[in-house]
C-alpha cells in the first residue's frame, strides 16, 4: 500500500522515530492535564461567584440560648459571664433567679434557665460543683452614677426563653453612640446573623498590640473561663449593651473597673485560637449584633 512500510524480521524502530513517538506522548499528557486544570478552575469560579471566601476559625461556643437545665457556678464566674456564655440578657437571668443588685453569686450556686425561676428544679447543665470560696461579685457601677434598678421578681419572667432582640439595621438606641474600633488590623472574619457561625468580627494584628475599650463602661468579666474565647474581657456599657474582647495575650483590667473609650484593656494574642487576632462582639440585650453596624466606617 502506498505510504506504508513493512519492516523485515529483526528490523526495529530507529532511535529518531522512537524519540518522536515519546515527544508526542508527553505532549498529549500535558494537554490532558491542562484541560483538567482549566475545568477545575471553572467549577470553583462558578460555585463561589469568583469571590474569596473568608474562613471563620473562631472556636467560640455557637450554641443557641439555653432555655432549660441549670449551671452550677464555679470560681471566677460572674452573672455577666454566665449570661454571655448561654445567650441570656444579664438582667433577665438575674430576675429569673431572684438575684438582686449587686448580683453576687457564689461557687456551688445553681443558676437556672428553665421553669419558673429559682423555685423550679432542673436538670443540671454542669454537674461538677466547685468548693465553696469567697463570693464572686459582678462589676459595680461607677461612683456617682445611679444604681441599677432592682430586677423584677422571677414570676414576671415565667417564660423559658430569654427576651428576643433582633439586630437593628443601623446603630440606634441607648449605648449605640460613641463606639470606636477596638484595635487596628485586617478584618478576617465577619458577623453571621444565622447564629451558627461567627457571633462577632475577627481582626488580625501583631502579638501584643493594644486592645482598646470600644466605648465607656464597666469591666464585668476578665478571665479565661469561657471555652473558645481564651483570655476574655467583657464590658457592660449600659443596661442594653455589652462588648467582648477575646483571644488576648494579657489582660490589663480587672472586674469592676471603670474604663473609658479608647483605653487599653488588653494585649492582642492567640489564646484559645490558631492565630494572633482579636475576636470582638457587641451584644444587645444578650443577643449578638453585627459590630460593623455600630463601629465607624474605615
Amino acid at each position: 500500500m502506498p505510504g506504508t512500510y513493512s519492516m523485515d524480521k529483526g528490523e526495529g524502530v530507529s532511535p529518531i522515530a522512537a524519540q518522536k513517538q515519546w515527544i508526542w506522548i508527553r505532549s498529549g499528557v500535558r494537554l490532558l492535564l491542562a484541560a483538567a486544570f482549566c475545568s477545575l478552575l471553572a467549577a470553583c469560579a462558578s460555585s463561589s461567584g469568583g469571590k474569596v471566601k473568608v474562613v471563620d476559625r473562631n472556636q467560640a461556643d455557637r450554641t443557641p440560648a439555653t432555655t432549660s437545665g441549670q449551671y452550677v457556678v464555679r470560681r471566677g464566674d460572674t452573672l455577666y459571664s454566665i449570661a454571655f456564655r448561654y445567650g441570656w440578657d444579664w438582667k433577665a437571668l438575674a430576675a429569673h433567679n431572684n438575684i438582686p443588685p449587686p448580683y453576687t453569686i457564689r461557687p456551688g450556686q445553681a443558676i437556672r434557665f428553665g421553669g419558673a425561676g429559682s423555685s423550679t428544679a432542673a436538670r443540671p447543665v454542669v454537674a461538677k460543683t466547685a468548693p465553696s470560696v469567697a463570693p464572686v461579685v459582678a462589676g459595680k457601677p461607677a461612683a456617682g452614677s445611679p444604681a441599677p434598678a432592682r430586677p423584677a421578681p422571677a414570676a414576671t419572667v415565667s417564660n423559658t426563653t430569654p427576651p428576643a432582640s433582633s439586630a437593628p439595621s443601623q446603630a440606634s438606641g441607648k449605648g449605640a453612640e460613641g463606639w470606636m474600633w477596638p484595635t487596628n488590623g485586617t478584618l478576617i472574619g465577619r458577623f453571621a446573623s444565622n447564629g451558627s457561625l461567627n457571633k462577632g468580627i475577627d481582626i488580625a494584628g501583631q502579638l501584643g498590640q493594644p486592645v482598646l475599650a470600644a466605648s465607656n463602661g464597666t469591666v464585668v468579666y476578665a478571665g479565661s473561663g469561657l471555652r473558645g474565647y481564651g483570655e476574655l474581657v467583657i464590658i457592660k456599657h449600659s443596661d442594653t449593651y455589652v462588648s467582648a474582647y477575646g483571644h488576648n495575650r494579657r489582660l490589663l483590667v480587672r472586674e469592676g473597673q471603670q474604663v473609658k473609650v479608647g483605653q487599653s484593656i488588653a494585649e492582642m494574642g492567640s489564646t484559645g485560637t490558631d492565630r494572633v487576632k482579636l475576636h470582638f462582639e457587641i451584644r444587645r440585650q444578650g443577643k449578638p449584633v453585627d459590630p460593623l453596624q455600630y463601629l465607624p466606617p474605615r
